[in-house]
């Protein structure tokens, strides 16, 4: 079974005390390219997160938010270190005395010096609440990881699809292969009379040289390692793990035999379908695209 790495998931918690919401999003990505919207309240989680999330959903681009509300705070408390203040108050009025300057903006400025005031809210967070987010966290991640999989389905039915189109052309290839070596041979016989004459060739030379010809054209080795990527890749999309990665490296390997064959044939026929094919497996490599 694969996975699409698109994906979309969100939870939420509302225990009339404080409020949690999370919610992930997931694109195509080769690797894993997270984007981590945290409140203050759990900045110092942000490790355990991205942990979280790297072995749940593996890789993808990923945008992820948590919005965290305590009722009766919907504004950061803080704290005003006095003495401090007043110190540096005292000190900034001994400057403007000494330097004959106005008091204005004296206030102001001691009120933003450095540790005056001190934010409260990451002491009224506690371990209860880290708790409680997680939980939802991992809720969000598993409903993403569920969307995954149902587009996942989607995709391999698809790529099954375009599988099978590669299949059931090659099967006419295979049909049309005994008569291409036959008008080459033909082909190959008339050009050698037509300018050499009936009696200026040795006739078993002439087979010998044909079949050496022929045997550089054949490609029922290519056939037979065409059907068994086919085969190997409709194996992996069965597999309980997804294995996107692997699929592309098959898929690199089933376009190899495609172009050995266009490019042995000879055949105009075969040709044709040999483009088919090719535009079959431009539409797997582009669906693999977004395949875990």
């Amino acid at each position: 079974m694969i996975k699409s790495m698109t994906g979309f998931g969100q939870a939420q918690h509302d225990n009339g005390q404080l409020q949690i919401g999370v919610e992930v999003k997931s694109l195509n990505s080769k690797f894993l390219d997270l984007g981590l919207r945290l409140p203050k309240a759990f900045s110092e989680k942000e490790l355990e997160v991205r942990n979280l999330i790297s072995e749940k959903l593996e890789r993808g681009k990923i945008s992820f938010a948590i919005e965290f509300q305590l009722y009766g705070q919907q504004e950061i408390k803080q704290t005003y270190n006095e003495t401090l203040f007043l110190t540096y108050y005292a000190q900034l009025k001994k400057l403007a005395d000494k330097a004959i300057a106005p008091y204005e903006n004296l206030f102001e400025i001691a009120l933003n010096s450095p540790d005056v005031i001190q934010n409260k809210l990451a002491d009224e967070n506690s371990d209860e609440d880290w708790a409680i987010a997680r939980k939802v966290i991992l809720q969000a991640l598993t409903h993403c990881d569920e969307f995954r999989k149902a587009e996942g389905k989607a995709l391999e039915s698809k790529l099954t699809e375009y599988v099978k189109s590669i299949g059931t052309t090659l099967k006419k290839v295979e049909e049309l292969d005994p008569k291409r070596v036959e008008k080459i041979r033909e082909r190959l016989k008339g050009n050698i009379v037509a300018f050499l004459g009936e009696e200026g060739y040795d006739t078993n030379r002439l087979e010998q040289e044909i079949i050496f010809y022929i045997e550089k054209l054949d490609i029922h080795e290519e056939r037979v390692r065409l059907k068994t990527h086919l085969d190997y890749f409709l194996q992996v999309l069965g597999e309980s793990q997804s294995g996107g990665k692997k699929l592309g490296f098959i898929s690199q390997e089933i376009g190899r035999e495609i172009n050995t064959i266009g490019s042995k044939a000879n055949d105009a026929e075969i040709q044709k379908h040999v483009v088919m094919m090719k535009e079959e497996l431009e539409k797997i490599k582009e669906q693999l695209n977004n395949v875990l």
